[in-house]
């Protein structure tokens, strides 16, 4: 799985600098700077709220009611992290919150297939993928809310063990054992398909 990891750069993006300008503006009342660290980082968050949550309305709902909390605390941000990681750590903890309060076996219909380069794949291979895809969903499940969120953090948004302890809010070793364990389960879920 470490090879299916994003590559894409860490939540500060560049951009650490003006973030923090824009942060302090906001904090003044300045709804415009505001606006401006949500159009940046909205999408980033977004896509780790859907990966987290499964779907993209409760992802939409997760990510806005963080950037609510977001404009409401911006006079306790003080800089200490990257704004960027700060908003992480929001939307983290508000899709912890919603899976801890789902029912044991989440509802998998609603997230999206992929789909399958219809000119290179096969019709009993595009099957198979969605099969797979509903068995890895399906075991998914089975992990307890802090360890999807280590395994997504770590496995689909290839982030840090460092990164994922300070996001989640718990020491590194703890998040190596809460991956670990993700991965034993998920192996073992998914022993049908290797």
């Amino acid at each position: 799985m470490a090879g299916a990891r994003n590559q894409t750069a860490p939540p500060d993006g560049g951009g650490e600098a003006d973030d923090a300008l824009l942060a302090v503006r906001a904090a003044e009342g300045d709804e415009d700077a505001f606006a401006a660290l949500v159009q940046r980082h909205a999408p980033m968050l977004l896509r780790l709220a859907t990966r987290l949550l499964g779907t993209r309305t409760e992802a939409e709902d997760a990510v806005q009611e963080a950037f609510i909390s977001a404009w409401r605390r911006l006079p306790e941000f003080h800089g200490r992290a990257s704004f960027a990681t700060w908003t992480y750590r929001i939307v983290t903890n508000r899709c912890l919150n919603i899976l801890r309060a789902r029912k044991p076996v989440a509802s998998l219909e609603t997230a999206a297939e992929v789909a399958a380069p219809e000119h290179t794949v096969s019709p009993a291979r595009i099957a198979e993928s969605r099969d797979a895809v509903r068995d890895l969903r399906e075991a998914l499940g089975l992990l307890s809310a802090e360890q999807r969120t280590c395994w997504v953090l770590r496995e689909l948004d290839g982030r840090s063990y460092e990164f994922i302890a300070a996001t989640v809010g718990i020491s590194q070793e703890a998040v190596r054992a809460r991956v670990f364990r993700a991965r034993r389960c998920l192996t073992q879920a998914m022993g049908a398909w290797r």
